[in-house]
């Protein structure tokens, strides 16, 4: 009986084995992450087309807490192309996210107390709903993220050296 070749996973995968959509690498670098949320994405007509497609952004989006709700602004999923009258949506309309009372009750006090943000860090689905990562952030300054880059360096420079020592 001859054997098969195992198929090789070509969808990128977290390290819980949800399929990621996409990633906003610009917020790790620009600000400082203190706790992650995770959090369902309500949307509409042709929305989970385009995001299992992999046609959306993240980049500048951000979510705000108003009315006890917590909406995720500007967040650009592209329309899906067969998605027409009812299925049809706006890029980068408004979406609500999914959270229990006290999640959002906690994250409200933690905003009014510190400055802080909460950015979307990944969009990806988890037993086949939409789900995105939410983080409590604080912004870096200028002098913060060369700093940052600074000690990455350095310790990729002992992790260097440490191979070549072995």
């Amino acid at each position: 009986m001859p054997r098969t070749a195992k198929k090789k996973k070509t969808q990128d995968t977290n390290h819980f084995g949800n399929r990621v959509v996409a990633q906003n690498r610009r917020a790790r670098h620009d600000y400082e992450i203190l706790e992650t949320f995770e959090a369902g994405i309500e949307l509409v007509g042709g929305e989970v087309k385009s995001l299992r497609g992999g046609r959306v952004q993240l980049r500048d989006s951000y979510a705000r807490i108003e009315g006890g709700e917590v909406l995720l602004l500007k967040m650009n999923i592209a329309s899906y192309a067969q998605a027409t009258g009812f299925g049809a949506f706006s890029p980068e309309r408004t979406r609500r996210l999914l959270l229990h009372r006290f999640e959002i009750d906690r994250l409200t006090g933690k905003l009014e107390q510190d400055r802080l943000a909460l950015i979307p860090l990944s969009v990806y689905f988890k037993n086949g709903l939409a789900k995105v990562e939410l983080g409590l952030a604080r912004g870096r300054t200028t002098y913060d993220k060369r700093h940052v880059l600074q000690e990455r360096d350095a310790a990729m420079e002992m992790r260097r050296l440490h191979a070549q020592y072995r």
